[in-house]
């Protein structure tokens, strides 16, 4: 930790008496003319301390998911996932803003249709979703050049740093992006709580001997302040390092937070985890280096990022599962976590170009909700135990977190206690148990011994053990409070609990075979008053009832003076959710502590959306994969109809004040087009071979290069960002006379890992790189047929840019690595007896498609001329499909239509998949574009990825779709779709609206192109 700059303490000091403030940087004056009344108001909404923020006046945890609406462009889909991250229990989503896409061109920005932000705080205020918004200028986020638009390329100066250069390069953005934001604070009655300047601002080197740099962090705070940010800032290191933490100086955030990905990112051994990875120390570091802030975990693992040639996101959601859930989110609750967001909960897809060369198109992620918005993995549903846990339990914040131990709490080495200690602020404590060997599968026996309000006691009370089976960990509560009800203690784990009219309704759960213990501090004899008493004792023992079971699949409730415990196996609980009824309205608010202790509590399968109170009517909004069976625990006292999805329901109330009633699935028939049968038509896409073919009109490779970090090896600039081309496949042409004596071309070219590359010399091929995983350019020599002297010759070179490197580390400059030809030979010739023109997306940063914004195409002729969107000019084209593919390397486009119409009220996962069965796959690549957009990047010899979801909105359910495809074969024996399917998986029956397909700008006529 640092001192205090002298300006930093006058920073301060101004910043307390309310002054305007203005410093210099680089020439640049800054400005920030702190508003005294917004300044006041923010104290109203948004406060912390050192345990927790403080939302309007009330402490809460921020339970926190991470989605990004760019990669879901779709903004009538955006509620669902938002609501689908509320019945997590969750009350927050964190949320990357990608440069790129807004500002395509220098000093353009534009934020409109699904790049638009205002809809998706206008779907998190619906759902009663907390933001926290993550602009940049830097992401990472595994975004082509981390989100840094390409033309930074072009910047001269080390970015992320204080070089004028690039200060100046960010202003534009972050004045309209921060604005935008600032109308959306909670300020404005908006959901943004907080703002994170930066992003894993964590690591210079490499002769970048200014870093940390706290002025270029201030630049960038003060950007924000001046645009209108009054909301706190909130950092995220890439590590506990305490860079820019509170007192550390110039750029200090509010709350210091940062991330943590304890199994990294090597899915190929799922079930393996490395020795000695879980964190144990985080809470001690976070004591060291930012006492005054509440502990904020901003990024902990939910899944892992998988590479070209990888193993697939299944098996990464397999390494980051539910029993991954278990011990290491419970794990981070022994910190005392008081935000705590999920890196991904959500990932959705790399449309259009937008992901970095490490990745390919899907970014599911492994995440708790699929790339197809499905919540059918069961680390969903156990998130959602974990979750629902956290919004009951405010104690928790008050708790003072003690020393890991392995012998004082229980009376088996194997295991390790992590408590959570109650004092003057609270009467709880909360126990965490785990397996000393974190990655240990064994089943361990084990009594608990623990401090409560009773004495001291040792857990059962009443005989037999507690078990903790496999990769697990426990949360056993002490002295815990169920509105006004003292729970003594509980082996069994919270799930929730409610309130309902006079009576509290408490639901626990254990895992199979388990035996459990409670104690509440009641003298009412306790009764079963549902299902089996079998195996179920109790006892008054002092002042409190002991009541001890066995795990049983059947549900059993305990009635206790005017407390309903509710026992559950782990597998039934997922059944169970929590929705948050309003005060009135129909939407549920955000969370609150009385919200949740009056939420209902629903047994109902797949999805709970929402409940609410309409006059008499009781209204749940559910989504359904099967025939269900609806059970409600605590229904309102004035509620007498139900209605699930605006209809009335038959429904029986027990004697118990349960109401049961049903929902039918019959599922729909989804008629799918055969891919195969429709009318194909193709045509050239590389025209470019053509001896007539005129490029007068293509850029001319003539500059010397702006990218300050690569030095030129050619006479002139090939590098495609050098004039604005920074996204899809990039084609050059180098023209020159023949001596006669050329007898090979060398070039090298570089596209990020996985690309590939093809030459052509006039119509002949003479040669491709066919593309690794790893390999991020290559070197390439290549033999020339015999060349006639003083004809004129054309070299005809495409490679894919697979994105722009991301830029972690600060004074390495990886986003500026090129795109494109690096160096180049023709033996015998000078370099300079080349004459290249090139070409990217028509228009460079002057990109025609706004709807689909500056990523979405490349460079291919079809491309160019636009005949990937709706309604493309095939009247002239041939008959040709890509089943039928290329005989020779060449790069051809397919154009064909279809109609859906699928049933309303219907959530219809749909998929294009490729086939790949061959042990050595030819080597070709192919692009998906449907109605316009590019949803699939497949390179058939590399992969892993063979099926493309595509969402309702791109996909037009109920209408036609264009569906195009390019097919660049590499291989002399040419190479054929081996097959191209249209498939869905299970329709689930969804209270969601009715979704709007977004705009898809129709083919016309582009002027200028060629």
């Amino acid at each position: 930790m640092k001192l205090l700059s002298s300006w930093a303490i006058a920073y301060l000091a101004a910043q307390a008496a309310g002054a305007a403030i203005s410093h210099s940087l680089n020439g640049f004056t800054i400005t920030e003319h702190p508003d005294p009344a917004k300044r006041e108001l923010l104290q109203k909404h948004i406060t912390w301390d050192d345990k927790s923020l403080f939302v309007n006046g009330e402490r809460i945890m921020i339970f926190s998911g991470e989605i990004h609406p760019y990669r879901l462009p779709v903004p009538s889909l955006w509620i669902d996932v938002l609501q689908k991250v509320k019945a997590l229990g969750f009350n927050c989503v964190s949320f990357y803003i990608d440069w790129a896409l807004l500002e395509g061109k220098p000093g353009h920005y534009t934020a409109e249709g699904v790049f638009a932000l205002e809809p998706f705080f206008e779907a998190a205020k619906e759902a009663g979703i907390y933001l926290l918004a993550r602009p940049g200028p830097y992401v990472n986020a595994e975004v082509s050049g981390g989100g840094f638009p390409g033309w930074l390329q072009r910047v001269n100066g080390t970015l992320r740093s204080s070089d004028e250069d690039y200060l100046k390069s960010t202003d534009n953005y972050i004045a309209n992006v921060a604005a935008t934001i600032a109308k959306g604070q909670i300020t404005n009655g908006g959901p943004v709580i907080l703002y994170q300047p930066e992003n894993e601002y964590s690591g210079g080197c490499c002769g970048y001997d200014d870093f940390p740099d706290g002025a270029y962090m201030q630049y960038v705070e003060d950007q924000a302040h001046n645009a209108g940010i009054v909301v706190p800032f909130i950092s995220n290191d890439a590590w506990g390092g305490g860079h820019n933490a509170p007192g550390t100086g110039e750029g200090e955030v509010d709350i210091y937070g940062h991330d943590s990905y304890p199994l990294g990112f090597d899915c190929a051994n799922p079930s393996t985890w490395p020795e000695g990875n879980l964190p144990t120390d985080f809470y001690k570091t976070h004591m060291e280096q930012s006492p005054s802030t509440p502990y904020s975990l901003v990024e902990f693992q939910a899944g892992a990022f998988d590479p070209w040639g990888g193993v697939g996101f299944a098996k990464c959601a397999a390494l980051l599962n539910h029993e991954f859930e278990r011990v290491f989110y419970k794990n981070s609750l022994g910190f005392r976590v008081a935000f705590f967001n999920l890196y991904m909960t959500f990932g959705g897809t790399n449309w259009g170009n937008l992901g970095h060369p490490g990745g390919y198109t899907s970014y599911d992620y492994g995440a708790p909700i699929t790339e197809s918005r499905n919540v059918t993995r069961e680390k969903y549903s156990e998130l959602k135990l974990i979750g629902n846990f956290a919004k009951v339990s405010p104690a928790y914040l008050l708790t003072t977190p003690g020393e890991l131990t392995t012998s004082k709490y229980t009376t088996s080495p194997d295991l390790a206690v992590t408590p959570l200690l109650g004092g003057n602020d609270t009467a709880s404590s909360f126990f965490i148990v785990r397996h000393s060997d974190y990655s240990s599968q064994a089943s361990v026996d084990y009594k608990l011994k623990v401090t409560t309000s009773a004495g001291d006691l040792t857990i059962p009370q009443l005989g037999g053990s507690l078990t903790l089976s496999g990769r697990d960990s426990k949360v056993h509560v002490v002295d815990y409070d169920v509105a006004g009800t003292n729970i003594l203690y509980s082996s069994a784990e919270v799930f929730t609990w409610t309130t309902s009219g006079k009576s509290k309704i408490l639901v626990l759960y254990g895992g199979p075979g388990e035996h459990h213990e409670l104690a509440v501090s009641s003298k009412s004899k306790a009764s079963v008053i549902e299902g089996s008493s079998s195996s179920i004792t109790t006892k008054q023992v002092g002042k409190t009832v002991v009541i001890g079971w066995d795990v049983s699949t059947t549900r059993r409730i305990v009635q206790l003076g005017d407390l309903q415990i509710v026992l559950l196996d782990r597998n039934s609980a997922y059944n169970y959710w929590v929705p948050q009824l309003p005060a009135k309205g129909e939407s549920p608010g955000y969370s609150t502590q009385k919200a949740a202790a009056e939420s209902l509590i629903i047994k109902a399968g797949y999805l709970v959306r929402t409940a609410y109170v309409k006059g008499n009517d009781l209204h749940i909004t559910a989504d359904f994969n099967a025939t269900t069976p609806i059970e409600v625990l605590g229904a309102p006292s004035k509620a007498k109809n139900l209605v699930i999805n605006g209809k009335k329901a038959n429904f029986k109330v027990d004697k118990n004040g349960i109401w049961s009633s049903s929902v039918t699935y019959t599922a729909p028939k989804v008629q799918l087009p055969t891919l195969k049968t429709l009318k194909w038509k193709s045509i050239d896409s590389l025209p470019e071979l053509q001896s007539s073919y005129d490029d007068s009109k293509w850029v001319s490779a003539d500059q010397a290069t702006q990218n300050s970090m690569n030095p030129l090896r050619t006479p002139t600039s090939l590098y495609a960002s050098d004039y604005g081309f920074h996204t899809g496949y990039l084609i050059y042409r180098g023209h020159f006379v023949a001596t006669g004596n050329e007898k090979t071309f060398f070039v090298q070219t570089q596209g990020g890992t996985a690309f590939g590359s093809s030459v052509w010399l006039n119509e002949n091929h003479i040669g491709s790189w066919a593309g690794e995983s790893v390999d991020n350019n290559h070197n390439g020599t290549y033999a020339l047929p015999t060349l006639k002297k003083g004809k004129s010759y054309v070299l005809t070179v495409v490679l894919d840019n697979m994105g722009l490197d991301e830029n972690w580390v600060i004074g390495v400059d990886e986003m500026k690595y090129p795109r494109g030809i690096l160096n180049y030979e023709l033996s015998g010739r000078s370099a300079s007896d080349i004459t290249w023109k090139l070409t990217g997306n028509l228009g460079g940063e002057d990109y025609l498609d706004i709807a689909r914004g500056p990523l979405n195409e490349g460079g291919l002729y079809a491309e160019r001329q636009g005949f990937h969107q709706p309604k493309p000019p095939t009247e002239s084209w041939k008959s040709g499909s890509p089943f039928d593919g290329l005989s020779a390397p060449g790069i051809k486009f397919y154009s064909a239509s279809f109609d859906l119409n699928v049933e309303k009220g219907w959530d219809v996962p749909m998929y294009f998949d490729f086939g790949n069965s061959t042990s050595s796959p030819a080597a070709y690549r192919a692009q998906l574009y449907v109605n316009g957009f590019q949803y699939g990047k497949y390179v058939n010899n590399i992969g892993p990825q063979t099926s493309f979801p595509v969402p309702e909105g791109i996909l037009n359910y109920r209408g036609t779709n264009y569906l195009a495809l390019s097919l660049w074969v590499l291989e002399p024996n040419g190479a054929k779709l081996e097959s191209f399917d249209m498939i869905h998986t299970t329709p689930v029956l969804t209270a969601l609206d009715e979704v709007k397909s977004v705009e898809q700008p129709q083919y016309k006529k582009r002027k200028g192109a060629y």
